[in-house]
């Protein structure tokens, strides 16, 4: 470590950038450098500070967010922040799509708002902890659908989790990967299937509308649709492709 310490302090550099690194910066590495060290944080600190922000945030069904810059200080994602920047986020954009918007306003701070700080025209805003939230690290225990959650929470859970580690649930014993859905909105179910979905008595997980291209899943309140899956030791598919490769009835079970 002495060695590797040594090397960067050779490197004359005023400062360091770090982006999506899980550890907490000795201090003996920050001193190296003038101006210490900041990161870019995907969020808008000081909400979801941690190891998660984007993921937890699209789990939270969030509308806006954006990514921040901050000086990097020994307790986690507390620094000052040099600069934010915001962005709306579509109820249906996942995890992963949303990172790469991020990642392209995060190289915008740091061509403006770090390149102001080191010429010394910016002056760092600290952060109010009392607003602070925490997003914890993703676990794979986490994966499996609970159908008897919402709706809308099952589908932010699916697409927050599109950036490791996916969700799952079991059909016919095995595992499917659920990697893509929508909220059918309450408007858009007929009276027909409303009144066939009462009539037949289905419980959250259930089939309760079947297609050439489109599965319905009963939830604890509300109804999803399925549009990409992946079967276990198989690729990714659209759910027509699954649907045209299985026998499915209404009230099959997606939860055993």
């Amino acid at each position: 470590k002495d060695f590797i310490l040594q090397e960067i302090q050779k490197w004359g550099a005023e400062v360091a950038i770090v982006v999506a690194f899980g550890q907490i910066l000795s201090q003996r590495f920050l001193d190296l450098f003038p101006f210490g060290a900041v990161n870019v944080h995907g969020s808008l600190l000081p909400k979801w500070r941690g190891a998660a922000p984007i993921q937890r945030s699209v789990e939270a069904g969030e509308a806006e967010t954006g990514v921040a810059l901050q000086k990097i200080v020994r307790e986690l994602d507390a620094g000052d922040v040099l600069g934010v920047r915001k962005l709306t986020v579509d109820p249906n954009e996942t995890a992963i799509e949303l990172h790469d918007r991020l990642a392209v306003l995060g190289a915008d701070l740091l061509c403006v708002e770090l390149m102001d700080f080191l010429r010394g025209n910016l002056v760092p805003v600290a952060q109010d902890a009392t607003q602070a939230t925490f997003a914890k690290k993703l676990d794979k225990a986490e994966s499996l659908i609970d159908w008897s959650k919402s709706a809308i929470s099952i589908h932010n859970k699916i697409r927050a989790f599109t950036m490791g580690p996916g969700t799952y649930t079991i059909f016919k014993g095995k595992k499917l990967k659920i990697h893509r859905t929508k909220v059918v909105e309450a408007n858009k179910l007929s009276e027909s299937t409303r009144n066939e979905m009462i009539a037949s008595k289905f419980q959250p997980g259930q089939l309760v509308r079947l297609s050439a291209d489109s599965l319905w899943i009963l939830t604890g309140n509300g109804v999803i649709e399925i549009l990409e899956v992946q079967p276990e030791s198989k690729t990714k598919m659209k759910v027509g492709d699954f649907v045209r490769g299985q026998d499915l009835q209404l009230g099959l079970e997606f939860n055993q």
